[in-house]
């Protein structure tokens, strides 16, 4: 595989590989250091999404405050990073969700999603092409947004589905 593409965000690999099986085929590879996303969840149990455009889609989509893992940094460092960067919060309880592979067909991005509580406000530091609309809503109201089809990002979709999980078994749990 060559490198034909290499940009700040990811790099493009292209070429002729054998599979298993000994199958040649071109294979054409995006390169991404991986992303992470914050479902941030305040003391009332409402979660923190952005509004905001994405150029691939051509509009505005809901999702979770997100980003890359920049150089040297690890998965929570660049959460909690990006927690701060596009929300304005800082968070003192800290829990991974789940790492998925949204791609696995040409991307070789994974995207560690972290659940961020007891949030405190800090100070917001959009990058300068980020225009972020903040939405506070309960999960409920996202969830019927998922349904609607009005949140469709993968991320957005998993996190959300996984908190409601976390809800219906926290509260089946037994009392002592």
């Amino acid at each position: 595989m060559k490198t034909v593409f290499k940009g700040p965000v990811f790099s493009i690999e292209s070429g002729i590989l054998e599979e298993p099986g000994g199958v040649r085929v071109r294979r054409d590879v995006i390169r991404h250091s991986g992303s992470v996303a914050v479902l941030p969840v305040d003391q009332d149990g409402r979660l923190t999404l952005v509004r905001q455009y994405r150029c691939a889609f051509g509009g505005d989509m809901i999702e979770l405050p997100a980003g890359r893992i920049d150089r040297g940094e690890t998965p929570l460092q660049a959460a909690k990073r990006e927690l701060r960067e596009e929300v304005g919060f800082g968070a003192r309880s800290w829990e991974r969700i789940v790492k998925l592979v949204p791609s696995p067909g040409f991307c070789d991005e994974t995207v560690t999603i972290y659940r961020a509580s007891g949030l405190f406000i800090s100070t917001a530091e959009p990058d300068p092409d980020e225009r972020i609309e903040i939405l506070t809503l309960p999960l409920a109201k996202a969830l019927v947004a998922v349904h609607r089809g009005l949140i469709d990002d993968a991320k957005t979709v998993t996190a959300l589905l996984l908190e409601e999980r976390r809800r219906k078994v926290k509260g089946s749990a037994p009392s002592r």
